[in-house]
């Protein structure tokens, strides 16, 4: 068999213009215990939250209201639980850090990611960086 060799040369300049893919930089998120568990194209702080329980929206699926994030889910499907809330019940389908099973968010239809139009992020489940716990972490805890 020949032989195969390539040569490639990069170059850079500082007076380059950004360029789109350089905009829409992915933000990477960590569990509490400093697992990676979320890679996403927006911050989280910019996403809008539920009134319910102040979880983070991250649309799933493209519809008439909006486009879907680009994003991908690091986590094991948890056990479904069934919330009270006010008007009826919710059915959430959780999912859980893979290294210590913290729940760190749920969807109102079954597994698998993306099967539902929104997965919900919990307030203070995640962190930019690892090994640091959010600020939010606690928030809604009595210190009793």
């Amino acid at each position: 068999m020949p032989k195969v060799v390539s040569r490639s040369a990069v170059s850079s300049s500082t007076d380059a213009q950004p360029t789109a893919s350089s905009a829409a930089a992915l933000r990477v998120y960590y569990c509490i215990c400093g697992e990676f568990v979320l890679v996403i194209d927006k911050s989280l702080a910019s996403l809008p939250r539920r009134k319910t329980d102040n979880a983070i929206i991250v649309r799933a699926q493209d519809s008439d209201d909006g486009k879907a994030r680009v994003f991908k889910l690091n986590a094991k499907v948890g056990d479904p639980v069934l919330i009270e809330r006010d008007g009826g019940h919710e059915r959430q389908f959780r999912f859980q850090c893979s290294r210590c099973s913290l729940t760190i968010g749920y969807q109102t239809t079954p597994p698998p990611v993306k099967s539902a139009p929104f997965l919900y992020i919990l307030s203070g489940a995640l962190s930019q960086v690892q090994g640091q716990v959010p600020a939010d972490a606690f928030d809604g805890q009595n210190d009793e």
